[in-house]
């Protein structure tokens, strides 16, 4: 099973909120925006984060139109439900997770 199908099947079945973090090892935000990623998966209960090296993925980009990097795509039962791209501060971040009606303490 490919990589990309791994992806989506791991879309599909998880529960709550998930939150993909397309970046790229060249990509000098996305190294900013990495440890912010972490801690919000570590930080809020009901979010599952999972990272996409674009460069490697290239199908799975392609699929959800990623043009630019970072970009964080958001998902509810499988589905595209939210997009942002650039860099975000963490209290950014933290308010557009919870607008997708997830708790953050």
């Amino acid at each position: 099973m490919s990589s990309d199908a791994i992806l989506t099947e791991t879309l599909a079945a998880a529960d709550g909120l998930v939150m993909v973090d397309c970046w790229a090892d060249w990509c000098g935000p996305c190294r900013m925006l990495s440890p912010i990623v972490d801690e919000l998966g570590a930080d809020v209960d009901d979010l599952t984060v999972l990272k996409v090296d674009t460069d490697a993925e290239p199908g799975f980009a392609r699929r959800f139109d990623v043009m630019s990097v970072p970009t964080l795509l958001f998902f509810r039962d499988g589905r595209l439900v939210h997009r942002l791209v650039g860099a975000r501060s963490k209290r950014a971040l933290l308010a557009e997770i919870e607008a997708l009606g997830v708790a953050v303490a």
